[in-house]
């Protein structure tokens, strides 16, 4: 009997994507890094398209940290964070809800064989766990992924997530088998380098109009039409 070989690896983005954290995540950053440097960064700083570690070193830059600083506590910053991540979590988890359309849509994904489900995501592993959980959808069902405690920069995710789907898999899986799936624009330029294809969904901060600038190979205002997503995520 010949074995299919899926022909995508699918890779959600969690926040913004996935599903609506209602800020669990910033509240637990800002008291991290106001418990370990005095500070929460600028009021105006964007979280969306970055990694945990970005956001700790972006923000405590423009405070007035130098790297070296900022090297020295980043491990405690972040073991903090999860800290209060996890404890924030636990006590507003009516505040996480999933998107739009999306556990039909990894139903859908799951049940073909020619699909293999991921993460990337801008979080640290830990912290994307504690927020699947929450919003009710196993961690365990994205087999492949790459993570923000992987690297600190979001165009470095897609390679790390393509070197452990060819592991996993047992095969070379080529750049243009990813499909990245992200609600912002870091999330559709980032597996560029690749050849990963991307597709946009405006459920996070930014619009339709706005990802479409970035030419993903489709665009979505939610997931809410299943068939239509599913279609362009197997197409891409």
């Amino acid at each position: 009997m010949s074995v299919v070989r899926p022909t995508r690896v699918v890779l959600f983005d969690i926040d913004g994507t996935l599903l609506a954290s209602g800020g669990v995540g910033r509240r637990a950053m800002e008291g991290a890094m106001l418990a370990q440097f005095g500070t929460i960064g600028p009021s105006g700083y964007r979280y969306d398209g970055k990694t945990d570690k970005q956001i700790a070193r972006e923000s405590m830059r423009m405070s007035g940290f130098t790297d070296a600083d900022i090297d020295a506590r980043m491990e405690v910053l972040l073991a903090d964070y999860l800290g209060r991540l996890e404890r924030t979590v636990e006590s507003e988890m009516r505040g996480i809800r999933i998107h739009a359309g999306i556990p039909a849509l990894l139903d859908a994904l799951e049940a073909r064989g020619d699909v293999v489900l991921g993460l990337l995501t801008g979080n640290i592993a830990r912290g994307a766990a504690f927020k699947l959980r929450a919003a009710g959808l196993a961690p365990e069902r994205f087999v492949v992924g790459a993570f923000g405690s992987d690297h600190e920069l979001r165009p470095e995710l897609p390679a790390i997530a393509q070197r452990r789907a060819s592991e996993r898999l047992g095969y070379a899986v080529a750049g243009d088998a990813l499909v990245i799936i992200g609600d912002t624009p870091a999330d559709v330029e980032c597996g560029r380098r690749v050849g990963a294809r991307a597709v946009a969904v405006a459920t996070g901060h930014f619009s339709a109009a706005d990802l479409a600038q970035h030419a993903p190979h489709a665009v979505f205002d939610d997931f809410s039409d299943v068939a239509a997503a599913l279609q362009a995520i197997c197409d891409a």
